[in-house]
């Protein structure tokens, strides 16, 4: 098959599956051509022209997969920026109410952030040690982290900047605030 026959044949599906995967109409375009250029390099070591579609798709996949790895590294920058000392301690003040409001999780959701959050275990550790599947394992966490996430919020007023870094809190009022544990510090 000809470059230019493929292009016809692919083009606006591989950009919808592209578009699909980045949600990102203006990277697609950029993923689509890099795909071509590869398909165009390429095509000469393909064996099976009954493949072509699967092989086409692969190397869309592929492309994908080297944009988001170039996004990482962009994403990865704010977090060698120094954070200030009063930052480190409003979230060592208000890390003072997780470990209490983990205990009053319901059991399962307490005994996964306790294995994951507080001892250090992966999510597959976890799943291995209770016996159940990975995406139950994974699950369990995420709701529990939602969980404590609500608690925390019942009691405190947090503010974070565009990173989701805190910035302040404030205590809500006392009479609505039942998640609150006597041993959390929010200034009191």
């Amino acid at each position: 098959m000809e470059i230019a026959q493929l292009w016809q044949l692919f083009h606006q599906p591989l950009k919808k599956f592209v578009i699909s995967r980045t949600g990102d109409p203006i990277a697609a375009d950029d993923i689509v051509q890099d795909t071509f250029i590869k398909i165009h390099l390429n095509i000469k070591n393909l064996r099976n022209d009954e493949k072509i579609k699967a092989w086409v798709y692969q190397i869309t996949r592929n492309a994908i997969i080297d944009y988001y790895r170039r996004e990482r590294s962009f994403e990865e920058l704010p977090f060698d920026l120094p954070v200030a000392e009063e930052d480190i301690e409003i979230s060592t003040q208000l890390a003072s109410c997780i470990e209490p409001m983990i205990e009053q999780l319901p059991f399962k959701y307490r005994e996964a952030l306790t294995i994951t959050e507080l001892e250090g275990y992966t999510q597959v550790q976890l799943s291995m040690k209770l016996g159940i599947s990975l995406s139950g394992a994974k699950s369990r966490v995420q709701r529990g982290r939602l969980k404590l996430k609500e608690l925390l919020l019942a009691c405190c007023h947090v503010k974070t900047d565009l990173l989701g870094h805190i910035q302040d809190y404030e205590i809500n009022d006392r009479l609505h605030a039942e998640s609150c544990t006597p041993s959390c510090n929010c200034n009191l």
